[in-house]
């Protein structure tokens, strides 16, 4: 057994890598710069903790959020390794105590906030301490054209220059596209880095979107089949975040909140409740989750609409890390896109860069909410437009997606695309996407009459097309280059390279449209049950949804002994042990210490602490 996987076995009680994280071990205890790219619940921790309990000196690792970092040091400590943090959260006593602690060289991992990095405090520690490794977490935070850029990112080359000898420097990050990843590399100055992508897929999650006319209870109608669940509720503002929350609390949902709006103490409490399973669901900005190691979140639904396809996936990453099936439903609505445009057009973070890379970055942004909605119509397989964002291209059909779940017969538009076109062309290339659906379908409103439009030769062209059609179109007209969107604030529908195919009859438009439903307001629920059928198998080695009677009873034994003991120890339940090594207890039905170190997650330190207890609950079944 290598001394690597010795260490996994011992702290996290795993028996072997998963895809990706040995050569990354390798290259790190090779001394090479690495560069790690893997979706959210894929071990990416796992990757520099393992190193760093093997290299002689001290590992720093860089963490932008203050729960993120509590988070992964409250499980090192629980797994048997000394780890501490240092940031904010901490008094100016316990600060120094720390520091004190990590000069006696009494932790092997430290997670370090990027504003202390560069302090007169921290660099006195710096230059005087063994540091072995340096770890960048969400790396993307470096780039200012990741979704995330934090300038704070940028002084920790400051701080590398400053160390008498450089460390191997790592950097990881869940959600890149390739400018963003190569931006990473160069800013960091990453020296002929070692870079593995794993891959963005994700085969446990169900993707769905929904365009409900009524939001609320299309959401209420999922959260009650998914009773006693664990589940994140993303809203786009504080005001969605309240109305959602009080509407859930009156119908007797176990449910907290978190937005920027809340006390320091409110936002604590509340997270905590989350965490420690105190509250099944939260309703959060996307200000919550960062970091969150919550393994067992069953389910993400996204009340309104993200502003790009990074956010989203990120956030719709925090479901189901422990490997089992869960779900990722967005409720769509017109007005997403608004409030997103309100939102990039007002950003404050770009104050802070010169003109002309702010006006850069706004029309990325732009660029990115467009690619953002365009998931939102699509017909084609979900996971496959995700995937195909960062990169990756796969065979459009996932059998694990509303879209893939649904019946689509292919449809000639092209009489309804010639219309669209048509008077876009017709009337100057100088409108947005309202008033040429408005024109085309016939409307006798102030606008179409103040800009003359009822003279336009397509005005009424498509008067016998549902609106909602002719959004649809007018969607797959520019999702497939028939048509263009200008980046400025008015969003001028544009003719693009195919238009002239199209008006000259050289060429058709085929659309993909579902068989069982006339307007998208009409789709069903998540999918559920058939998800359910799909995803079978979905999830590595074993599914809880296989379970006999017998099984599920002695899995809900096995929980309660996890809340009791998380509740002894004050520590959330995932961080006892996860879901996934609960279900894998009741495939196996250990009976003795052998076989309870051949569950997944259960290592030697685990077992001396946790390890009889549930042996027992196993053999009261």
């Amino acid at each position: 057994m290598s001394e690597q996987v010795r260490v996994l076995k011992q702290y996290f009680g795993y028996d072997s890598f998963r895809e990706g994280q040995e050569e990354l071990v390798e290259s790190i205890l090779a001394g090479q710069d690495t560069f790690g790219i893997m979706p959210t619940g894929a071990g990416k921790s796992i990757c520099f903790q393992v190193p760093a309990l093997i290299m002689k000196g001290i590992t720093l690792v860089v963490s932008p959020l203050i729960s993120l970092m509590k988070d992964q040091v409250e499980g090192l400590n629980q797994a048997g390794v000394h780890a501490a943090y240092l940031n904010s959260s901490l008094t100016a006593g316990q600060y120094w105590k720390a520091l004190g602690y990590a000069k006696e060289g009494r932790y092997k991992i430290i997670y370090v906030a990027p504003e202390r990095l560069v302090t007169e405090a921290f660099l006195d520690f710096a230059m005087q301490a063994d540091i072995s490794m340096l770890v960048v977490d969400e790396a993307h935070c470096v780039s200012q054209w990741g979704q995330d850029f934090r300038p704070s990112y940028l002084k920790i080359v400051e701080f590398i220059e400053k160390l008498p000898v450089r460390p191997v420097i790592s950097s990881f990050t869940a959600t890149a596209t390739k400018e963003v990843r190569d931006d990473i590399i160069d800013i960091l100055l990453l020296q002929n880095p070692k870079v593995v992508a794993t891959g963005f897929d994700r085969p446990n999650l169900y993707f769905a979107v929904q365009s409900p006319k009524d939001k609320y209870a299309s959401m209420k109608n999922f959260l009650e089949l998914h009773p006693k669940q664990s589940g994140i509720v993303y809203c786009l503002t504080r005001k969605y975040v309240e109305e959602v929350y009080e509407r859930l609390k009156e119908d007797g949902f176990s449910v907290t909140k978190y937005h920027a709006g809340l006390s320091d103490g409110e936002r604590k409490n509340n997270q905590e409740d989350f965490i420690y399973s105190r509250a099944e669901i939260m309703v959060a900005t996307n200000a919550f989750g960062m970091g969150i190691d919550k393994s067992d979140v069953r389910f993400v639904v996204h009340y309104n609409m993200p502003k790009n396809m990074e956010s989203y996936y990120q956030e719709a990453g925090r479901a189901g890390r422990d490997g089992e099936a869960a779900e990722c439903v967005l409720l769509y609505a017109g007005q997403d896109v608004v409030t997103n445009q309100f939102f990039i057009d007002n950003n404050k973070d770009n104050q802070e860069l010169d003109e002309i890379s702010r006006r850069l970055v706004m029309e990325r942004d732009r660029e990115r909410l467009r690619k953002m909605t365009f998931y939102c119509f699509t017909n084609e397989c979900l996971r496959d437009y995700i995937l195909r964002y960062f990169g990756e291209y796969g065979s459009n059909y996932c059998g694990n997606c509303c879209n893939c779940l649904t019946q689509f017969e292919n449809v000639d538009v092209t009489e309804t695309a010639r219309a669209v076109i048509g008077c876009v062309e017709s009337s100057g290339q100088k409108f947005g996407t309202n008033l040429i659906i408005d024109t085309i379908h016939g409307a006798n409103t102030a606008k179409i009459r103040n800009y003359r439009m009822d003279s336009n030769p397509y005005y009424a062209e498509a008067a016998r097309v549902p609106l909602y059609r002719l959004r649809q179109v007018m969607n797959h007209l520019q999702l497939y280059g028939y048509l263009r969107v200008t980046d400025d604030q008015y969003a001028i529908v544009k003719l693009a390279e195919k238009s002239g195919a199209v008006l000259g009859g050289e060429e058709k438009v085929m659309m993909k449209l579902a068989k069982e439903q006339e307007h998208p307001a009409k789709v069903k629920g998540s999918g559920t049950e058939k998800a359910k059928r799909a995803r079978k198998g979905a999830a590595a080695g074993f599914s809880k949804e296989e379970f006999s009677e017998r099984e599920e009873q002695l899995f809900e034994r096995l929980r309660a002994l996890r809340t009791e003991i998380a509740r002894e120890e004050n520590v959330p339940p995932y961080i006892v042990f996860s879901d996934k090594t609960l279900v894998h207890m009741c495939v196996i039905k250990p009976e003795t210490k052998e076989d309870m170190l051949t569950v997944s997650g259960v290592g030697e330190f685990k077992y001396e602490k946790y390890g009889e207890r549930f042996l027992r609950c196993v053999r009261e079944r």
